[in-house]
C-alpha cells in the first residue's frame, strides 16, 4: 500500500521522577520547560533539580512535551505526523436533538480538545488518567457525515462531495459500523492521554448523541527506530511512501478544499474530505505467500520499500523496466502501480492510517489489518477513482476485505474564540 512517513521524533533518553501530586497542578505546569524546549535531563540532573525545587516537577521526555495546535487555518490531525495510538468514533444525534444541540455539542467538544491537547484537564471531573502525562501530540479531529444535515435542518448547506460512496467489489460492509451523523478522529504518543480524550469526548456526548461505532488503532511509537522512517503495516509493507506532502507545490490544492472557487459551501473554507474505511487483512492466506510473491502483489521490496524496478524507496518507479525474459519487473497488476496517481488522471490522497488489532477468531484467524483514514479536497477526485482502478485489479484485493466505511466533511480549523462548525451551525 501507498506509504505514510513519519516526523522526525527524538527518543527519550530518561525516565523523569514522579512528579508532585500537589492539588491543583496543572497538566500544562507539569510540562515546565520541557514544553518548549523538549529537554529531557539524564537522571542524575533530574534528582538534582528536583531536590533544589521540590515544587516543580522535572521535565518531561520531547515524547510526552511534543504539543500540537487546536486553533489553526486546518484542523489537527491531518498533516500531523503518525501517533502511537488513535480511537475513531462516530456519533448519532439522539432522538429530538437538533441545530440548537449540535452546536452546544460541538462547543463543548472544541472546548475540552483545546484543553487536551494543551496538556490541561478535560474537566472539573476530569478522571485523572493522563493527570501525570504530557499531551504527547494529542489531536482531536471533528467531522459530519451525511445524515447529520437532515438531522438538523441544513440539508442546503450540504456539499455535493459528501454524496455517498458508490459500491466497490472489495466491500463487506457493516452498516452497524459505517457512517454516523458525526465523527471524531483521536490520535495521540501515549495510549493513556489518546483514552482520556475518548472519554471526555464521549462524556461531554450526554444527551445530545450517541456511540453509534467506535474503533482502536495504533501505529509504532515515534522514536522506536534507529531514524525516523516511513511506517509499516501488518502485512510488514512500508505504508505511505508515496504521500504527498506539505512542501509540493499542489499539495493544497489536492488535499484541503480552497477558501473560493470550489463549489463547496463557504463553511468548508480550508476543510478537507475524509474517508474512513476498516479494512481486513487476511493475514493467514498473505503470510503463506513467499517473500517474492509478497513483492510482486506490492511492486516494492519489503525489506527497504524500493521499487522492483530498483533504487532506494524514495526512487522513481520504472513502470517499463523489464527483466532477461522481457517481463516487467513491476507487475501489471502490483499494487503500487495501479495505485500511482499518474495511473489515475492524476488523483492523489493523503493517507494516515491507524492498525488495528481486535483478537482472534474462533478459527485462529487474527481479526486484524488498517484503519485507513484519506484526505482530499474531493472525494469524487480523489479516494473514488482510485478505488475503483484498484477494484478493477489490484493483486492485494484478494487479501484485503473492506469491513466498515464513512465519509465525513470535516471543516476548517477554529480560529481563536470559535468553535470547530461554527461557521455552519451559526451561519
Amino acid at each position: 500500500m501507498p506509504e505514510q512517513s513519519l516526523p522526525q521524533a527524538t527518543a527519550p533518553t530518561g525516565a523523569s521522577p514522579e512528579t508532585s501530586s500537589s492539588p491543583g497542578v496543572s497538566r500544562r505546569a507539569l510540562l515546565g520547560t520541557a514544553g518548549a524546549t523538549g529537554l529531557v535531563l539524564g537522571a542524575a540532573g533530574a534528582a538534582v533539580g528536583y531536590a533544589a525545587a521540590p515544587s516543580q516537577a522535572a521535565p518531561l521526555s520531547s515524547l510526552g512535551a511534543d504539543m500540537a495546535m487546536f486553533h489553526g487555518k486546518h484542523q489537527p490531525g491531518i498533516t500531523d505526523g503518525l501517533q502511537a495510538k488513535g480511537h475513531l468514533v462516530a456519533f448519532d444525534l439522539a432522538p429530538g436533538a437538533g441545530r440548537k444541540e449540535a452546536a452546544a455539542l460541538l462547543r463543548r467538544w472544541s472546548a475540552t480538545a483545546e484543553r487536551l491537547m494543551a496538556g490541561e484537564s478535560a474537566s472539573s471531573d476530569d478522571t485523572y488518567v493522563a493527570r501525570d502525562a504530557g499531551p504527547s501530540s494529542l489531536t482531536v479531529t471533528f467531522g459530519f457525515g451525511h445524515s447529520f444535515f437532515s438531522r438538523t435542518g441544513l440539508e442546503k448547506q450540504r456539499p455535493a462531495s459528501l454524496d455517498p460512496l458508490p459500491d466497490f467489489s472489495s466491500d463487506h460492509l457493516d452498516k452497524a459500523r459505517s457512517d454516523g451523523d458525526l465523527w471524531v478522529q483521536i490520535g495521540a504518543d501515549d495510549a493513556l492521554v489518546a483514552f482520556h480524550a475518548l472519554r471526555a469526548i464521549q462524556k461531554d456526548a450526554g444527551s445530545a448523541a450517541k456511540v453509534r461505532w467506535q474503533m482502536n488503532g495504533f501505529n509504532r511509537t515515534p522514536g522506536a527506530t534507529a531514524h525516523p522512517m516511513t511506517a509499516r503495516n501488518l502485512m510488514g509493507q512500508l505504508d505511505g511512501t508515496r504521500n504527498p506532502k506539505p512542501a509540493d507545490a499542489d499539495f493544497d490544492q489536492r488535499i484541503f478544499v480552497p477558501a473560493s472557487g470550489s463549489g463547496d459551501p463557504a463553511w468548508m473554507a480550508n476543510g478537507s474530505y475524509a474517508v474512513v474505511r476498516r479494512i481486513r487483512m487476511l493475514l493467514d492466506d498473505w503470510e503463506k505467500l513467499s517473500l517474492t510473491a509478497q513483492e510482486n502483489v506490492i511492486g516494492r521490496r519489503k525489506s527497504n520499500g524500493a521499487p522492483l524496478s530498483g533504487g532506494s524507496e524514495t526512487t522513481a518507479m520504472d513502470l517499463e523496466k523489464t527483466d532477461a525474459k522481457g517481463d516487467l519487473v513491476v507487475p501489471l497488476n502490483a499494487h503500487a502501480r495501479i495505485s500511482r496517481p499518474d495511473q489515475n488522471g492524476g488523483a492523489a490522497i493523503l493517507r494516515r492510517p491507524f492498525s488495528y488489532h481486535d483478537g482472534i477468531d474462533a478459527d485462529g484467524a487474527p481479526d486484524a489489518g488498517l484503519l485507513f483514514v484519506c484526505w482530499q479536497a474531493d472525494p469524487l477526485r480523489g479516494f473514488v477513482p482510485l478505488q475503483r482502478k484498484l477494484d478493477r485489479g489490484d493483486a492485494l484485493s484478494k487479501y484485503i476485505r473492506h469491513e466498515a466505511s464513512g465519509l465525513f466533511a470535516v471543516p476548517g480549523g477554529a480560529a481563536k474564540g470559535e468553535y470547530v462548525g461554527q461557521r455552519l451551525l451559526e451561519g
